[in-house]
């Protein structure tokens, strides 16, 4: 009968396991969720320097011709091909004659006694010696006359060789931008060269078109962009990467006495202007052209944990720089700590104002704000339609990591 006792013991656990336990609610297993929020950051003072740095090359200076200055023959030359010579210094002569003035010769000859017209007088050819000279020292390249050679006003004649050269290279229209306060001098770090050293006249020069129009998004939506490190445009305008269509050159000279060759690498750091304790905001945070920008204002400020006007941390929540992926279970993102690479640690948490500000210099990275914005308010990190920045180490496309 034992067995029998099994049976009836296994028999009412089954029961118990089909119609009772079963029919209990479980607790549901919770998805993968996502919350998006919109990154803010405050207006704060700094001090913004307008540094454009240019990568060039050196350049020999071309040969200057020699132009001829009157026309004659050739009676003597000063110099030979490959010789030093200075500004000014004579290279060769030009011997002109001088025509008579036939009144001068009418009243000469006169007349013969008994009324008869006296025989024209003869004399000697009048010639004049004009040298012409170098137009800059250097090394006379090519001297392409002879002796008792007929020269005409104009013509080249020879070329001397500066024996200079030229640190020069292409700008894009963020650049151009940025130089409009044309620098008085440049920095130059030559690679393989001398130590860094600095050219004293700069010359800007724009390219007369390019292809396919203006370059660099000048005259598209929101006007020029600005060249900014790991942004990208987005529909409604917004900043392109660095190394766009050249839209200009920017050159200097290399001063003598420093030892430089044709071909080298050069790096140009040119600096055109400083702004000291002024209002600045991220240049991702502005939609505008030089002078006149756009900014979106958060009506909410800081997020729970974002930092407050003081730069304190305010109480709990977290901050997140894009659109964030909670982990799957309970919770979400927002209420643990803020993750790794998280701008400024604010959220918005109203509809944004659209606010027209003055901007003044930038730095490639923030731009100062003359007017239209007061220090400590928010404006949305990256304006409406352009994607957040993605972080060294990130792949576009992937989560901010949402746990500490």
């Amino acid at each position: 009968m034992a067995w029998l006792a099994v049976f009836a013991v296994i028999a009412v656990a089954l029961v118990k396991i089909a119609f009772v336990d079963g029919m209990k609610p479980q607790q549901g297993l919770m998805g993968p969720s996502a919350e998006v929020s919109i990154p803010v950051v405050q207006a704060t003072r700094a001090t913004v320097t307008n540094t454009v740095e240019v990568q060039a090359t050196v350049d020999s200076d071309a040969a200057v011709a020699v132009k001829n200055t009157t026309a004659g023959t050739v009676t003597y030359l000063f110099v030979s091909p490959g010789q030093e010579v200075r500004t000014q210094a004579p290279l060769y002569q030009v011997r002109t004659e001088v025509q008579p003035d036939p009144a001068a010769t009418a009243r000469v000859s006169g007349e013969s006694e008994g009324g008869a017209p006296a025989a024209p007088v003869r004399s000697a050819p009048v010639y004049t010696y004009t040298d012409v000279y170098a137009p800059v020292s250097g090394t006379v390249e090519t001297l392409t006359i002879l002796i008792d050679q007929q020269v005409s006003v104009g013509e080249t004649t020879a070329t001397v060789n500066p024996g200079t050269f030229t640190v020069s290279g292409s700008i894009d229209a963020a650049q151009q931008y940025r130089l409009l306060a044309k620098p008085g001098s440049a920095v130059i770090s030559v690679v393989g060269g001398p130590a860094p050293f600095t050219c004293p006249a700069v010359t800007l020069k724009s390219l007369a078109s390019t292809s396919g129009g203006t370059a660099g998004g000048a005259g598209g939506a929101g006007g020029a962009s600005r060249g900014v490190p790991f942004a990208a445009a987005g529909p409604l305008g917004g900043t392109p990467a660095e190394g766009g269509t050249p839209t200009g050159t920017i050159s200097c000279s290399v001063p003598s006495g420093v030892e430089v060759f044709a071909g080298l690498g050069a790096t140009m750091t040119v600096t055109a202007g400083q702004s000291a304790d002024v209002v600045t905001v991220p240049l991702t945070a502005v939609r505008g052209t030089v002078t006149d920008g756009t900014v979106w204002v958060s009506a909410g400020g800081p997020a729970p944990g974002g930092p407050a006007p003081d730069g304190s941390p305010s109480d709990g929540g977290a901050a997140v720089g894009g659109p964030v992926q909670s982990a799957p279970g309970e919770g979400s993102a927002a209420s643990g700590p803020a993750g790794p690479g998280v701008p400024g640690g604010a959220v918005a948490s109203g509809p944004p104002e659209e606010r027209k500000v003055q901007l003044g210099l930038n730095d490639g990275s923030r731009v100062e704000v003359v007017s239209g914005l007061a220090e400590g308010e928010f404006v949305l990190e990256f304006i409406p339609g352009a994607p957040a920045q993605v972080q060294p180490g990130l792949q576009p496309g992937m989560a901010y990591p949402a746990g500490g």
